[in-house]
């Protein structure tokens, strides 16, 4: 195949890929984008969507099961079933939906979309394997978005049993035991999930709590609630391997003894890295951090014209910071003047109950040297979380104590993720704890604890 040039080379299709090259294509650049699998990446195929999904599925069969337990609104109803193959089918619909909308997108950007491997042979040069040959693309810019993988463990290696969360994604039957290994978010989403699917789950954490990179504060909710629906957790325990017929999990316990976990599949969620092998970044002069491609504060790397966006440029992999970065490159390529300047990049923990976070946990603002102001207000004295049948949580707010500047705000309960937008934005508006007090919020929602907690933080909560 005859080799051809563009102004941006984008080799990677997810999140941070496919922006920034619809991006670049609505400003009139000529962009290609490479990718080897199905456009959207991990978090549309394989990870975010498809979770939420199994997410929402879980919480309906649960919410149908204890309908016909008996339940206190006073619903009654049929001993429920569930058809995992179906729901698996429903969820791979939802992402054919989202895969066709990007394609979409990326047709009417104007950008040419290559479908095959990529390898850097340099700085300006990406050669693309496929199945109908071999094509080199020369380019002004090239943006590495090649996203991350999960992490293994040497004595639990991929295979059989032993499966990440991709797999997890596409089972067609629920597991009758399920070891988890790994107690951060997609752990524990995935472990809540299918114990209320119906599979007996066990937690398995090196450290001593789960969701360790949460405040223990706004994790406590969540442990009390696994404890409630029996979901069995070892903390300071270690992985050691399967026994050899495939079925146990070998586990060691701080006190030196080992445990045996039986179990169905085994779930390793011990985390993600950078994806940086596979497409010829060894061929680029590039300055890493740790196994992270180094970016400054533009997404430019140590190379003239090479970019990095997303999950391979390190933490925090989050979806929303990849399409942010994805966006304000393409952006600068045509000229502008951008960098990623923003005061917080929020998250969201999809557990029962959820964790929302952006900005600063009261002790991160300590340890900045801030003195400062907390307001906290509990669901227990929201009537719209009462009707919901919801009280589990809480919503938090940190503020500078001289001048009230907001410095993070977090929560935890039902649905708190859709609070997550307004947490970011009051952020990145520098607002004051007067701003959200003097804020009418809708009654009755969810939104009202918001309000509520700055209103304690000044000292005069009307509602607690």
């Amino acid at each position: 195949m005859e080799p051809f040039s563009c102004t941006v080379l984008v080799l990677g299709g997810g999140p941070s890929g496919y922006v920034c090259a619809i991006r670049a294509g609505q400003l009139g650049l000529d962009t290609v984008l490479v990718e080897s699998g199905k456009l959207g990446g991990t978090c549309l195929n394989v990870g975010c969507i498809p979770s939420k999904a199994i997410i929402h599925a879980a919480e309906e069969f649960a919410t149908a099961k204890r309908f016909s337990a008996g339940n206190a609104i006073g619903i009654r109803a049929a001993d429920p079933s569930i058809d995992l193959a179906a729901t698996m089918a429903w969820k791979d619909g939802i992402v054919a939906r989202l895969n066709g909308g990007v394609f979409g997108l990326l047709r009417r950007a104007k950008v040419k979309v290559v479908n095959g491997t990529g390898y850097l042979r340099d700085g300006k040069t990406c050669v693309v394997e496929s199945d109908t040959g071999r094509q080199e693309i020369t380019a002004a810019h090239i943006v590495i978005a090649t996203g991350s993988e999960a992490v293994a463990l040497p004595n639990l290696p991929f295979g059989g049993p032993v499966i990440s969360s991709t797999e997890a994604l596409s089972l067609d039957s629920v597991p009758q035991r399920l070891a988890v290994i790994g107690g951060g978010y997609i752990g524990l989403e995935l472990g809540i999930a299918f114990r209320k699917l119906g599979s007996e789950v066990t937690i398995i954490e090196a450290q001593d709590r789960l969701l360790p990179h949460y405040d223990a504060e706004l994790t406590r909710p969540v442990a009390s609630r696994m404890r409630k629906l029996g979901i069995t957790v070892h903390l300071k325990a270690k992985a050691l391997g399967l026994h050899a017929a495939g079925d146990t999990l070998k586990i060691g316990l701080e006190d030196g003894s080992e445990q045996r976990v039986p179990a169905d599949k085994f779930l390793v969620t011990v985390g993600r890295r950078p994806r940086t092998s596979g497409f010829g970044l060894e061929e680029l002069d590039l300055t890493m951090n740790g196994r992270a491609i180094e970016i400054d504060d533009q997404c430019r790397t140590s190379m003239r014209n090479v970019w990095a966006v997303g999950d391979v440029t390190g933490e925090p992999m989050l979806e929303h910071r990849a399409v942010a970065q994805g966006e304000m490159v393409a952006e600068i390529i045509a000229g502008e003047k951008r960098s990623f300047d923003h005061v917080a990049v929020p998250a969201v923990c999809f557990t029962d109950p959820e964790i929302a976070t952006a900005g600063l946990s009261p002790q991160e603002a300590r340890d900045a040297g801030h003195a400062i102001k907390v307001g906290q207000f509990p669901f227990t004295a929201n009537g719209r979380a009462m009707t919901l049948e919801a009280e589990d949580g809480f919503v938090r707010i940190v503020a500078r104590a001289d001048n009230h500047v907001i410095l993070g705000i977090q929560a935890v309960g039902h649905g708190v993720s859709e609070l997550s937008g307004s947490f970011a934005l009051a952020l990145e508006m520098g607002a004051r704890l007067e701003d959200v007090a003097a804020t009418i919020h809708v009654h009755p929602t969810l939104s009202e604890c918001v309000r509520e907690a700055a209103l304690a933080a000044l000292g005069h909560a009307l509602h607690a």
